[in-house]
């Protein structure tokens, strides 16, 4: 059974939704990043490890553990990791928001010229 099939109570509605079980997914650091690279090619866990810069080997196992178990990711015998036909999909979904945030990050001011929040005295 996916992750997914197991969705979390959400507080404050005390139902059970999908999406937040997604949500919590997504929100793990690197999962991102490691479904992104699987996205380009099948790779081994080294292969994807060195992608991934600095990412510990015990959070990338976790990472694609989660994703086995969403059904978003699956291993090739001998070849290494890669996304599923469900995991395309949800690629696919992924990248409208993935090309808005490049576009947001291309339009903000460089950091170190941002205001403080309360203005300037």
């Amino acid at each position: 059974m996916g992750l997914l099939n197991r969705p979390r109570k959400t507080r404050g509605t005390g139902r059970k939704l999908p999406i937040a079980a997604l949500l919590d997914l997504l929100g793990h650091r690197w999962l991102l990043r490691v479904l992104w690279e699987l996205d380009e090619d099948t790779l081994t866990f080294r292969a994807l490890r060195a992608r991934c810069d600095g990412m510990s080997p015990s959070v990338l196992n976790r990472r694609i553990a989660e994703m086995r178990e969403a059904g978003i990711v699956e291993t090739r015998a001998g070849s290494g990791y890669r996304v599923t036909r469900e995991g395309r999909e949800f690629v696919r979904m992924l990248r409208p928001m993935r090309g808005w945030a490049e576009r947001q990050a291309s339009r903000a001011p460089p950091s170190s010229k941002a205001r403080s929040p309360r203005g300037s005295r």
